[in-house]
């Protein structure tokens, strides 16, 4: 399990992340939610280990993140950013490479390989990330994440992926094709830990949800429990008509997975 205690980070006299407390558990899909600006970014850093905060702590399985080896951890955990620059014009396998590489992989190239065909991009091994679409950039750093930790559980213990807006640029088939993979490796006993801003997608996916605005957890749980009109208007400042159809002349989709 991975556990955040108090945890607080202030910028310029501003909490961005104001005392909350959070357990990710294995075999979880856990979501929050939130309009911008809310620190859930900032939140998602500082769980998984990429910022420390000013108070408080995470442990991953009873210690202390900042006592982990930054090679232990990334054997225990992958991230996909909100964006990711680029300086050089690598290979989509190139990019995937790093993170087989990070794994300790034994054969990191056959390992990117196949998470590139997970995210159905066989055949854009040789393709120039810069070439790519938005959508083909975010699929790539998608599989990166996949072979770091292309296990969820090793030696006994879960690993965890920690994805900010893994859904930003994709099309709605592959929306959903994302998620169902994250689905399938919190239900084989991993962690998953997601930012998304579709609510449907949340209310779908998500084991646990969490609402957060102005830094600080306004709803916790699951997404019946958490989901309705009083906290769609209060975070979003927004009507809400959840449960409910939309104005009849307004097309209504909501995307849902395949398996269910």
């Amino acid at each position: 399990m991975i556990s955040a205690e108090h945890v607080t980070v202030t910028r310029a006299g501003r909490k961005l992340v104001d005392n909350i407390n959070l357990e990710l558990k294995p075999g979880q899909f856990t979501v929050v939610i939130g309009p911008n600006g809310a620190g859930k970014s900032t939140l998602m850093k500082v769980v998984s280990g990429e910022m420390e905060p000013d108070h408080g702590g995470v442990a991953y399985h009873g210690t202390d993140v900042r006592l982990h080896k930054p090679a232990d951890l990334a054997r225990r955990r992958a991230v996909l950013p909100q964006a990711v620059q680029l300086a050089f014009p690598f290979t989509a396998l190139e990019i995937v490479r790093m993170g087989a590489v990070a794994q300790g992989s034994l054969n990191p190239t056959e390992q990117a390989r196949q998470a590139l065909s997970r995210v159905g991009l066989r055949g854009f091994e040789s393709r120039p990330y810069p070439s790519l679409s938005g959508g083909e950039q975010q699929r790539v750093q998608f599989a990166r994440a996949l072979a770091q930790v292309p296990q969820p559980v090793v030696d006994g213990l879960p690993c965890a992926l920690f994805l900010d807006e893994p859904t930003a640029s994709l099309d709605i088939g592959h929306q959903i094709a994302v998620l169902e993979i994250a689905r399938d490796f919190a239900s084989a006993g991993g962690i998953v830990f997601a930012i998304l801003h579709d609510l449907n997608l949340a209310a779908e996916f998500a084991d646990h949800l969490v609402v957060l605005n102005h830094g600080r957890v306004v709803a916790e749980g699951p997404c019946l429990e958490t989901v309705n009109d009083d906290i769609i208007a209060s975070v979003y400042g927004i009507a809400g008509a959840v449960g409910r159809l939309p104005a009849k002349h307004i097309p209504y989709i909501l995307p849902q997975s395949r398996e269910r």
